[in-house]
């Protein structure tokens, strides 16, 4: 019996990859923002399949995990110690055919009939280590393997080097496969060829589950090989066929981090290119890489220096870098972010960010909003046209409406043990170098004085300010800070009658007058001479504090 879609997809993930030299499993590295196996389960999610099984053995645990969180409905299947992919797969077709035979049973056998001996249909089998095998690929493979009613059929592709792949073995007359012969079981005259398997196959299910049964492991690596079914099927009398790819890179493997860098260079080509394509322009494309999981509508334009990862996505018109990194944001239409850094955030339509943002997990800036350079937003709200424009942490927050944050402010949103909210209503304005306390609200309409430390409400349409007057110290500068540059300058411009400073003293000017307060120094006694790095005030220099001056 055939079916549209597979009746289960396998996917080999026991392997230890030991070349890759690295503490995470081979298929835990990650490229264009899935791990390897998150790449292999895709592909196998797309092709519909009744089932999935994904077999594990090499640092169980983590491979699990990665597993269930990129396919939440698949099987788990533990490979014993016997080595090779031929057992791989008779662990799975066994869990694969319980799994059927359960739910037979749950569904209701009719009286007197046979449980089923397991799935029936086209199976899958698929690497778990080949990142840009595609679903459409996957699919055509598939479909050439129901409309010919094959035993098996096989991926295969041409390749310049075939060191270490096995061989594709045909029939001169007809072109079916005969065989695959592995590499170190290879004769000259096969070495030579260039066909080689993907590890990519559709198994008729009754074929496959026959033929394991028939499979051990008399070759030169010892380990039972999955090769093996194809030529035990044809002796039995099944059609054996291919599919060749013309594109090499789609069946390629990850051996070491050597492949690894190259398919993520590839694959981000590729991703570049469906983009361009549809519209998106990409000044730098040796500069710029997107995740797969990334959207991004016709005629964006993103700058050198770009990364886009996760769920980003970006809306029509929207400009994005350059050397910006953007990782599950979304990006509204005809928004500017530029060099900025930011993660699950959202950023408003026309609203622009940068430059040298950091957008926190919870930013969310308003249709034509603005976060300007050198801002900090964690969890806050920053409302239609409002604008924080420079030099400042907005945290825990909520901005109103078409209010301008002053530059230099900090919302001050923990006391040490938990976090508190601040709210600044619509229209208001606050002055620069403020520091709002939360919890507090400020009105609308509000004004905050600049330099306040506001720890109380500010009703709508009141200015908030904590600020003492200022006070002028007369002669400070000459009583505690004789003989240097300052005291000269200040001196110079008391006596030109100059209200606030005068012209500098040029360089030489300032030589002489340096060196003759030094040689006067020298002749006070060393309790008269002034100490720049120590300030003491006297009691007649500070006033006493007014009433209602103490910090609010």
């Amino acid at each position: 019996m055939t079916t549209a879609h597979p009746a289960a997809v396998v996917v080999l993930a026991a392997g230890a990859g030991t070349r890759m030299r690295s503490a995470t499993p081979k298929v835990l590295h990650t490229l264009a923002g899935r791990s390897i196996l998150g790449h292999a389960l895709a592909a196998a999610t797309d092709l519909e399949p009744l089932r999935t099984a994904v077999v594990v053995r090499h640092d169980r645990d983590r491979v699990v995990a990665e597993a269930l969180a990129c396919a939440p409905g698949a099987l788990i299947v533990d490979q014993d110690d016997i080595p090779g992919t031929g057992r791989a797969v008779q662990c799975a077709l066994s869990v694969l055919d319980a799994a059927a035979q359960a739910a037979a049973v749950a569904d209701g056998v009719p009286d007197g009939a046979p449980i089923p001996a397991g799935i029936e249909g086209p199976l899958v089998v698929l690497a778990g280590d080949i990142p840009l095998l595609d679903a459409a690929t996957l699919q055509s493979l598939v479909a050439l393997h129901n409309n010919d009613r094959n035993a098996v059929t096989v991926l295969t592709t041409d390749v310049p080097d075939a060191t270490g792949y096995g061989r594709i073995l045909r029939e001169a007359a007809t072109g079916d496969v005969l065989a695959i012969v592995e590499h170190a079981d290879a004769s000259p005259d096969q070495l030579a060829i260039c066909e080689i398997n993907s590890s990519v196959y559709v198994f008729d299910a009754q074929v496959l589950r026959s033929a394991l049964t028939q499979l051990g492991s008399n070759n030169a690596q010892g380990e039972v090989y999955l090769t093996d079914v194809l030529e035990i099927a044809r002796r039995e009398g099944g059609a054996i066929r291919a599919l060749k790819t013309p594109d090499p890179m789609v069946v390629e493997g990850v051996n070491d981090q050597a492949q690894l860098a190259v398919l993520r260079a590839e694959f981000n080509k590729r991703i570049l290119g469906a983009h361009m394509a549809g519209g998106v322009t990409i000044i730098d494309p040796a500069t710029t890489w997107v995740d797969a999981g990334v959207t991004i509508a016709a005629d964006v334009t993103l700058l050198p220096g770009t990364q886009l990862h996760g769920s980003t996505t970006v809306a029509s018109g929207a400009q994005i870098g350059p050397d910006t990194t953007l990782t599950d944001v979304q990006v509204g239409e005809g928004a500017h972010v530029l060099r900025t850094h930011g993660s699950e955030s959202i950023v408003g339509p026309h609203a622009s960010v940068g430059p040298f943002a950091y957008l926190r997990p919870g930013t969310n800036l308003g249709t034509s909003g603005k976060i300007g350079a050198f801002v900090e937003v964690k969890n806050a709200t920053i409302g239609e046209s409002a604008k924080v424009p420079h030099l400042s942490y907005v945290g825990d927050a909520s901005v109103g409406e078409h209010t301008n944050i002053g530059a230099g402010t900090i919302f001050v949103n923990y006391d040490g043990v938990a976090k508190h909210r601040t709210n600044v209503g619509a229209y208001a304005r606050t002055g620069a170098h403020n520091m709002f306390v939360a919890p507090v609200t400020i009105g609308d309409g509000a004004y905050t004085a600049a330099g306040s430390v506001i720890r109380k409400d500010v009703p709508s349409g009141n200015l908030g300010l904590s600020s003492g007057p200022q006070r002028n110290l007369e002669g400070w500068v000459a009583r505690r800070r004789a003989g240097t540059e300052a005291a000269q300058a200040a001196e110079l411009a008391i006596a030109a009658g100059a209200v606030g400073s005068a012209a500098p003293l040029g360089a030489q000017a300032r030589a002489e007058r340096v060196q003759a307060d030094v040689a006067h120094a020298s002749d006070r006694p060393s309790s008269a001479r002034p100490n720049p790095g120590h300030v003491t005030l006297d009691h007649d220099q500070v006033e006493a504090p007014h009433e209602g001056d103490s910090a609010r």
